[in-house]
């Protein structure tokens, strides 16, 4: 199963690699990573660009893992049928992979928040769980805390918690038992890359300067 898993990630990359927010900046054309965090992200382009567009760039990203996971269902859910749900999270990491880091962009995109929320969204239907306290643990920080960044990488700490205690206690549908540590460590790299990704933002947060959702850049 090995080559499936290969096919996946490199489907997944390939998916990643539509970049939502860099399309919309060439269509303004602006290269999007020329203004304020420099990636090409929902939150940069919200930014730069206004509401619409960020939540254009969010949709885009987001359904584009939701998209790459589909295909490899479709592609795998016979040869495959006991092990579909780390096929989705071969699939995922991929998907991240292309957006944090697209070849003909010099390896220079997004921080794959809205890519892994997607994946998230593509895995409602083996367990809903992880959709639904994902999305309430990023709501409850950003209404707490006012920084996407840090709701963000809560999101992925509690996506991770979750699929170690749940596979533990046996209660993820679909995750057989021979793959759990397979998969604890497949989100567990999503998690650490969206910590790479976020190495900027995580200093700001100690030292106080980053920008709250909603606050306007300083002259």
């Amino acid at each position: 199963m090995i080559w499936q898993k290969i096919v996946c990630v490199v489907i997944g990359y390939l998916f990643g690699l539509i970049q939502t927010g860099f399309i919309i900046g060439k269509i303004h054309h602006i290269d999007i990573r020329e203004y304020g965090s420099g990636n090409s992200g929902t939150t940069n382009t919200m930014r730069t660009l206004g509401k619409k567009y960020g939540f254009i760039t969010y949709f885009g990203d987001a359904l584009k893992s939701v998209a790459a996971i589909v295909v490899t269902y479709l592609l795998f859910r016979e040869i495959c049928r006991g092990s579909l749900f780390v096929i989705a999270l071969y699939t995922g990491l991929g998907v991240i992979l292309g957006h944090n880091f697209p070849f003909y962009m010099n390896f220079k995109g997004g921080k794959g928040i809205a890519a892994s929320s997607g994946v998230l969204l593509a895995l409602l239907p083996y367990d809903w769980k992880f959709g639904v306290m994902a999305f309430i643990t990023f709501f409850v920080a950003l209404a707490i805390t006012k920084y996407v960044s840090f709701s963000s990488l809560c999101l992925m700490t509690g996506f991770l918690i979750e699929i170690i205690v749940w596979g533990q206690l046996n209660m993820v549908h679909g995750l057989n038992n021979g793959e759990k540590m397979e998969s604890y460590l497949l989100v567990a790299i999503m998690t650490i890359l969206s910590f790479i990704r976020h190495k900027e933002n995580i200093k700001r947060l100690i030292h106080g300067t980053e920008r709250k959702i909603g606050q306007k850049k300083e002259a």
